[in-house]
Parts: structure tokens; C-alpha cells; sequence
């Protein structure tokens, strides 16, 4: 039901980013139980009611192996199919083009780039891959970007969204920019005027927020760990706590992206079903003043 100004949101995506799950249920760096990380997190995506399709941006796996990217899929997969939503993969530094095309896509493996377009009942979802066979920089070469260019020639009824690893935004965390994506300029070229209207992205391991040729650019952090950006900058490291996913809206007239935390308390009493059903039942100016004033 529709209470304020705006009307629902047309689409909703549910973003998670770097899972980097090793194969056999090793902990990463001997520390972090990744797959563990990833299955809390995936039982509150599986809470979200109306999501459109669950959207995981690289490094899925940490050592591009085999068998880590069929148990990714295994973990993944049941969930998106209760859910009844598609599973959009992209490719990150950390995964290995031919591997994941044969046992995580369930194609040909190959070294070529890993793109896909979905379309999201008017709202079409393209998958890019920032990838560099053999590095951990981003880049989206001149091929990539000409796709790129003639995908969007002919607008979506609802817009278009990219989905890629490495985000074309500034970090202050020290040295991340030796790990960034390359020639941005001729991204922002390639997809300026067009209907774009996000860019979802993840590498960093913390959620960020910025603009990029002019477009909203938003970074989910990752599954499997975090980076403790309140430590001085030479000093920020990673820590096994405050994983978190974003859950995009995607509105007539705007896009935004909330950061969902994974760990979860008890909810209060006062928001409940019941209450919203009072709500519900009164006219606009009741709830106004039921809701609204102070007492």
C-alpha cells in the first residue's frame, strides 16, 4: 500500500559481493570460514519478500578452483530457486574465466569475457567483467566497451543497470588504487547519454557510495570479511564482522541501494503486523496524525 508520495518500487535486487569461497570448506588465510559466512548471509537474503534477482559482483571464488565454484553453486542456487529469482554471476579478479564458465555457468570454458544481459521485465541487467587474465587491476578493454555501446543503443523500458567488479570510484584506503579499474574514461564514454541508471560493483570489502559519469555507483562489501576502515588508513585490515549485502530499489524516477547488516537482533514489538494493518485502514490524514504528530 502506497502511504507517502512516492509509488513501490518497480524492481528490487537483492547485491552480494566477494564470497571468494575456497574448495572443501577451507577457512581463507586460515581464519575466515567463508562458506559459513556466506550461508547466514544467504538465510537472511532469503527472508527478502518481492526481490527480482540476487546479484553476486566477483570474487566468487578466492583460487578460481573447480570444485569451490560447484559448491558455491550449491549453496546459491536453492536458495535463488525458493526464491524464485534469477542468479546473476560476475567475474572477479580472484576468479578464473575458464573454470567458472564450466562449473559454475555450466558452459565452455574459456578465456573470453563473461558478459550476459538479463532482462528484468523491462529493466535490463548487464553483467560486465573487469577482469585482466593474470592480475588483480580491473579493465574493460575496447571490445568490451564496443558490446557495451551496442547493448545500449536501444533503451529499456525501465533502464539499464551494470554489474561489475572493479567499481570506477576513488578509495582512501592506501594502495587500493594500484587494484583499480583502468581506463575509466572510456567507460564513463562509452555508457554517457545512455539509459543507464546504476552501477552496482564490489573488490573493496567495504559498502561505498559515489557517482560515476554521472551515475549513482554503489559497492557492496563482502561475505566473507570486511575491511576495518575506522583504523588509521595505514593501518585498516580486514576482520571477520560486519558483513553486510544491499537490497537496490529501482523506482520511476530514481535508484536506491541499502546496506543490510547480516547479524540481526530480536525486533521490537512496536512495528508489528498488526500495527501496519491499523495504518492501513485509515485515511491519509488520520495516519498523518496518528503517525506524525507529537504527543
Amino acid at each position: 500500500m502506497q502511504m507517502g508520495q512516492h509509488a513501490p518500487a518497480r524492481r528490487t535486487i537483492v547485491h552480494i559481493s566477494d564470497t571468494h569461497l575456497l574448495a572443501g570448506g577451507r577457512p581463507l588465510g586460515g581464519a575466515y570460514d567463508t562458506a559459513a559466512n556466506l550461508g547466514r548471509m544467504l538465510e537472511r537474503v532469503e527472508r527478502i519478500e518481492g526481490a527480482d534477482a540476487l546479484v553476486i559482483t566477483g570474487d566468487l571464488t578466492d583460487l578460481g578452483e573447480p570444485d569451490a565454484y560447484r559448491e558455491l553453486r550449491g549453496l546459491v542456487d536453492p536458495v535463488a530457486r525458493r526464491m524464485g529469482v534469477p542468479v546473476v554471476w560476475v567475474a572477479g579478479n580472484h576468479d578464473e574465466r575458464p573454470a567458472m564458465r564450466r562449473d559454475l555457468l555450466r558452459g565452455e570454458a574459456s578465456e573470453d569475457p563473461i558478459l550476459a544481459v538479463h532482462d528484468l521485465d523491462g529493466l535490463r541487467l548487464i553483467a560486465l567483467d573487469s577482469t585482466v587474465p593474470g592480475w588483480h587491476h580491473g579493465e574493460l578493454d575496447d571490445a568490451q566497451l564496443a558490446w557495451l555501446r551496442a547493448e545500449l543503443a536501444t533503451p529499456a523500458p525501465l533502464g539499464t543497470i551494470l554489474a561489475l567488479h572493479h567499481p570506477p570510484l576513488p578509495s582512501h584506503v592506501p594502495m587500493f588504487d594500484v587494484l583499480e579499474l583502468r581506463n575509466q574514461a572510456a567507460f564513463a564514454e562509452a555508457i554517457r547519454g545512455s539509459d543507464v541508471r546504476a552501477i552496482l560493483a564490489g573488490h573493496l570489502h567495504y559498502s561505498m557510495s559515489g557517482v560515476f559519469a554521472g551515475i549513482p555507483t554503489h559497492v557492496a562489501a563482502a561475505s566473507c570479511y570486511t575491511m576495518d576502515v575506522a583504523r588509521p588508513p595505514r593501518t585498516i585490515n580486514g576482520m571477520d564482522a560486519g558483513q553486510t549485502f544491499h537490497l537496490v530499489h529501482v523506482y520511476d524516477d530514481q535508484v536506491t541501494s541499502t546496506v543490510v547488516p547480516v547479524e540481526a537482533a530480536d525486533p521490537a514489538s512496536f512495528f508489528s503486523p498488526e500495527w501496519y494493518a491499523r495504518l492501513e485502514e485509515m485515511t491519509p490524514e488520520a495516519r498523518l496524525d496518528y503517525f506524525s504528530r507529537k504527543r
